[in-house]
């Protein structure tokens, strides 16, 4: 049989998600038509529909045509950039094996998602391309209106209005206080080094989990938690001050406001985190509860460590530390961290057989339909995951980031 041509339609921006909380990808023609209308019902502005029906249309006349043919939308993510062409990567390289289709006609909805062509190029043959535009716009209402939708968009609000924010009050509070530029450049540095390794992303994702809610009993958690953060900046202020007087040297100065101040972050920290597993174990989330208890465990090792090189590099007081002793606490948070993950794998797996989760489907954390979970093989510690067109590959159990209505993947 000849292969098929593949009408591809892509949603670099992943708003199917975001918006409709549709999963790409979305293969066929049924399941495009219902993922344009569920966006078009969430947001009739969005050009991503426009984009997926011109995809349909082009797919039913080519069919009307005698083609063999077959249309898919593939998502990104909401941050676009690498993460965006890396999940778009992997969905086309899995329709690659499953559809193997001989080459593609690419439907965008703009330039932003025309960054993407070399990557479609290198895996497929594109024999065309299409731009769709609302027709109503002219050129100048065009660039008006997206830029004004770009900027309801929080991705980019953050980075067209909030950074500029952000760096006139950072530089006007620190001209205030008589700081100079250098505290400004500390800040910028320290959040760009987070961006490059994607910390941001994580503490992001961390905060939005926590949501305030008297319907929650992890509000009390909340509030005892703040107060304990507060505590810590007064210490943290006051150990500064001390040092001072003391005549520290800065990276003393800093270790000895350090080792005095994270003990009561760390309260504070494992405060939210029971919190939050009483939350989960009250609407019976007993997957979720084993995060809060993984999250703990690696705040109390890593508090642990902090203190002792902050004891090794101030060394005020007895009990002195040697390097010795700092190393020695390095390779025993390390081995005791070994440890609580083992126990936490092996706990997780017995929850999960307990929950029955075959059959729930698995999507990943950025939106993409993964397909239907069809079994788990608790001696080799894997889910086996059977794809739309009924092919199974196996995924390791500590690829799961949680079990509700579905089961979240996390990405690599």
């Amino acid at each position: 049989m000849k292969r098929p041509i593949l009408v591809l339609c892509i949603d670099r921006d992943n708003d199917l998600y975001e918006k409709a909380a549709v999963s790409g990808p979305l293969i066929g023609r049924d399941r495009n038509i219902k993922g344009a209308l569920a966006l078009s019902l969430a947001d009739p502005e969005d050009p991503d529909s426009n984009a997926i029906y011109y995809a349909v249309k082009a797919y039913d006349q080519m069919r009307k045509d005698g083609y063999n043919v077959e249309v898919a939308t593939l998502t990104g993510h909401k941050n676009l950039g690498y993460t965006a062409d890396k999940e778009i990567s992997a969905q086309l390289d899995k329709i690659m094996v499953e559809i193997n289709p001989e080459s593609c006609i690419l439907i965008s909805d703009g330039a932003s998602d025309e960054e993407i062509i070399p990557i479609v190029k290198s895996r497929v043959k594109i024999n065309s391309t299409k731009i769709v535009y609302i027709k109503q716009a002219k050129e100048l209402e065009q660039t008006y209106f997206v830029l004004l939708e770009k900027l309801r968009d929080p991705y980019f609000a953050k980075i067209l209005i909030g950074i500029p924010a952000a760096l006139i009050l950072l530089i006007s509070l620190s001209s205030y206080l008589g700081l100079g530029w250098q505290p400004v450049g500390i800040v910028i540095g320290i959040y760009l080094m987070l961006r490059m390794f994607g910390v941001e992303e994580a503490l992001m994702k961390m905060i939005k989990d926590f949501r305030f809610s008297f319907e929650r009993t992890s509000w009390i958690g909340y509030i005892g938690a703040f107060a304990i953060f507060g505590i810590a900046l007064f210490v943290g202020y006051q150990t500064a001050q001390k040092g001072l007087i003391m005549n520290l040297s800065n990276e003393k100065l800093v270790s000895y406001v350090t080792g005095n101040t994270i003990w009561v972050a760390f309260i504070g920290l494992l405060l939210i985190m029971v919190s939050k597993g009483i939350d989960a174990i009250m609407e019976k989330r007993k997957y979720t509860v084993t995060n809060y208890i993984l999250y703990s465990a690696a705040a109390a090792l890593a508090t642990f460590v902090i203190l002792i090189g902050s004891m090794w590099i101030v060394n005020l007081n007895e009990p002195y530390v040697d390097f010795g002793t700092f190393l020695g606490s390095i390779i025993l948070a390390l081995f005791l961290g070994y440890v609580v993950t083992m126990i936490i794998s092996w706990y997780r797996k017995e929850i999960l057989v307990e929950m029955k989760i075959e059959g729930k489907e698995a999507i990943s954390e950025h939106g993409t339909y993964l397909g239907k979970i069809v079994g788990i093989d608790v001696r080799k510690g894997k889910i086996i995951i059977q794809t739309i067109f009924e092919k199974r590959y196996s995924l390791p159990i500590s690829a799961i980031a949680s079990v509700d209505e579905n089961v979240i993947v996390k990405s690599d």
